[in-house]
């Protein structure tokens, strides 16, 4: 093998094993904050039938509510964040300092989907605001909605796991 050809097999498969880590080692080598699985949260129909499931961030501070998925730069499909408040409001959320598109799910105090805003704008200061009063947030990646077939019919239930 020539050499030219051997340095791109090399650098190759050193950028294969580097791709390859944990997200903490991922996050040490971007920048990118570590995603810390917090609970899970399912997605369904009224029948029961689970349309997704995923591992979640909770964000139930106004530290972390401030904070969300701000500096984020990748977040697969099996991820997102749930946002807790202690009230229900018509509050907004937005993507400052967010360089992924979302797809915002608003849900209600009873977890009925309210609206979803899909693939929101990264880095946007506009406020995007739920169609009704909102208990919770969950964002989720851009296509996810569509993805998994997500409706104002949806209803979510979630579960914090013992960290």
């Amino acid at each position: 093998m020539s050499l030219p050809r051997l340095l791109f097999v090399a650098t190759f498969l050193l950028a294969i094993a580097t791709g390859c880590g944990s997200d903490t080692e991922s996050a040490k080598n971007t920048g990118d904050p570590a995603f810390k699985q917090e609970g899970t949260l399912a997605f369904y129909h009224p029948n029961d039938d689970t349309l997704a499931t995923i591992a979640i961030e909770i964000a139930d501070t106004d530290a972390e509510r401030r904070r969300g998925l701000m500096q984020r730069r990748s977040l697969g499909y099996d991820r997102g964040m749930l946002f807790l408040f202690e009230e229900t409001s018509t509050d907004g959320m937005w993507m400052k300092n967010t360089p992924l598109p979302l797809d915002i799910v608003f849900v209600s105090p009873d977890s009925q989907v309210i609206n979803i805003a899909r693939r929101t704008t990264p880095f946007s200061e506009e406020t995007i605001e739920p169609a009704a009063p909102r208990r919770f947030v969950v964002e989720v990646r851009a296509g996810f909605a569509n993805e998994f077939g997500l409706t104002d019919s949806t209803r979510v239930r979630w579960v914090r796991t013992d960290n």
